[in-house]
């Protein structure tokens, strides 16, 4: 199925590998970092509605289809389709009456995280649910490291604008270090994100 991106830009979806090239597919290293940062957040934000901690879902993303196949008559097969606007943030929701918003991002690299991973939009997102007193925060995997932290939007938006007076474009690991708040996994789950949240709502209340 084709995308293609409110710029105008046609986006072409992989082709699903057949069966006998599926044994030449790079593997995830056992971690425990889960299957995915995503996969892991998913898994978190239904445990944590199923205990009635949190409610916080996955932004959909809406799309315009152009072109639908019908390979048989029981069956119909979208060829091609546009996103209708460019995406926010991943996830939002409501904790301990605060609205939340935030995005994730994992990067392989184990010096720094790229700044082009996020996009001027989002950044204008992310400031917007501040100005209205939401908490926006970044989710950040190092997959090298196997270490996930949470990154205040606030000390994005330092780096941002860093890049933007010609400053370095990207932001180092040790920053996270030093002012991220690392996620530990548990028994229950691998990414338990909202054991850091709590602890940029007690800074709120300090």
């Amino acid at each position: 199925m084709n995308f293609n991106y409110p710029i105008g830009h046609l986006h072409r979806r992989p082709q699903t590998p057949v069966l006998g090239q599926l044994h030449t597919k790079k593997r995830t290293s056992p971690s425990n970092r889960g299957m995915s940062l995503e996969h892991d957040l998913d898994q978190a934000n239904a445990y944590y509605l199923t205990t009635q901690r949190a409610v916080v879902y996955k932004k959909p993303t809406p799309i315009q289809i152009v072109h639908v196949d019908y390979p048989v008559r029981a069956a119909a097969k979208i060829t091609e389709a546009y996103f209708q606007q460019a995406s926010t943030t991943d996830y939002n929701g409501v904790y301990q009456g605060y609205y939340i918003d935030f995005d994730a991002k994992e990067t392989a690299s184990k010096r720094s995280f790229p700044l082009k991973n996020i996009h001027h939009h989002q950044i204008q997102h992310l400031k917007a649910v501040q100005d209205q007193g939401g908490i926006a925060f970044m989710v950040i995997r190092f997959t090298q490291q196997r270490e996930t932290y949470v990154l205040t939007a606030t000390k994005l938006f330092e780096y941002w604008e860093q890049q933007r007076l010609g400053g370095r474009k990207s932001i180092p690991y040790p920053e996270f270090v030093q002012h991220g708040i690392l996620v530990c996994g548990g028994l229950q789950l691998t990414c338990p994100y909202l054991d850091a949240v709590d602890q940029l709502i007690g800074q709120r209340k300090i």
